[in-house]
């Protein structure tokens, strides 16, 4: 019955205009409204074991989704293995003008300039507060408000108010859609940051991880990577979205600005996810971010280093039964390799 529901709801939500499909979505998902049946189980091989949490499986939801922490729940009882909300700014705000969302289905692609919209940091933490940690991972994506001048501020500020109610923050620093906020991708504002951030967690062993464009170059990536590494962070979120516009594009809303997620960015992240692992030497874990619609798609990132994926983009398309079929994908993937557990296969392309 539930499956039915979400299977006749789609072409239904995407005769609606993009957002006020994604709100009307999360609403329904947070209320209760649509009734969630227990997940699968999930097979053994794809546990993931990190930062002293025990992920079911290495798929999780990308921030942007549950900008509030209103639906985390539901999303983990679909059997997601962790969700990660946000993007959390300390004040309220409303983000960019509308329209600000556009969907490029010929491309199996979005492009977003919504600019870190959300209620601020006091409503996530109401809605974090007492939540059951034994559901599933939960992470926090923390940034900026648009208009405040010293970004270090915000950044301790979220992370001192919602931090705590996580079991992982992420540092955003890389969406294109708020002014500025990328070029706090150098090594000295990194390690400000992280260690700025974590002094301010009020708990110290939360793990502390930044979140870096798809876009940069040698000397932008060598210098997000430097300062992670002096300020040995917990991971790195490899990739937001993309600033780029492939040629191949072939929907009406391509040349609008904002950040392009979807099929088309998978290829520039996961090449950004080689570089990241290579010049980590494989010792930072990772989460892998962008254009994944399939098992294939989330074993290449896993073999280019990944230890755990993301995705988004792909369920305005295919809607939650994708996880599922996932995850079988990714066993097949793994026999046929002769892995008995995903871990083995992180970084096997450069074995």
């Amino acid at each position: 019955m539930t499956a039915d529901i979400f299977r006749l709801g789609l072409p239904l939500m995407r005769m609606l205009p993009p957002e006020l499909a994604h709100t009307l979505t999360v609403k329904a998902l947070g209320s209760g409204f649509l009734p969630l049946p227990p997940h699968a189980p999930v097979h053994q091989a794809l546990e993931v074991s990190l930062w002293g949490h025990r992920f079911s499986n290495p798929i999780g939801i990308a921030a942007g989704f549950d900008k509030n922490a209103e639906a985390y729940a539901a999303m983990l009882q679909l059997g997601f293995g962790f969700v990660e909300v946000g993007t959390v700014t300390p004040k309220p705000q409303s983000g960019n003008p509308k329209p600000r969302v556009f969907r490029l289905p010929n491309d199996q692609a979005v492009i977003n300039r919504l600019g870190f919209n959300g209620k601020g940091m006091h409503c996530v933490a109401d809605n974090l507060y007492g939540r059951n940690h034994c559901a599933g991972i939960v992470g926090v994506n923390i940034g900026k408000n648009k208009t405040t001048v010293d970004a270090v501020k915000d950044y301790k500020k979220a992370a001192a108010h919602v931090g705590g109610l996580a079991d992982y923050v992420v540092i955003n620093v890389s969406s294109p859609n708020t002014p500025g906020l990328r070029d706090l991708q150098n090594t000295d504002s990194i390690t400000t940051l992280v260690r700025c951030v974590r002094e301010a967690l009020p708990n110290k062993a939360i793990p502390v991880l930044v979140k870096i464009a798809p876009d940069l170059d040698t000397e932008g990536l060598d210098g997000v990577l430097q300062g992670c590494l002096d300020a040995q962070v917990d991971g790195i979120v490899v990739s937001n979205t993309t600033i780029a516009r492939p040629q191949a594009l072939r929907s009406l809303n391509a040349k609008e600005p904002g950040g392009l997620s979807g099929a088309p960015l998978f290829a520039l992240s996961t090449e950004m996810l080689h570089r990241v692992y290579l010049r980590t030497h494989g010792l930072v874990p990772l989460i892998g971010v962008g254009g994944i619609s399939n098992g294939h798609d989330a074993y290449a990132k896993i073999r280019a280093g990944a230890s755990l994926v993301q995705l988004y983009t792909a369920l305005i398309y295919h809607g939650p039964a994708l996880l599922q079929r996932i995850n079988r994908e990714l066993i097949a993937h793994l026999l046929e390799d002769g892995f008995t557990s995903i871990t083995q296969a992180v970084g096997a392309d450069h074995r």
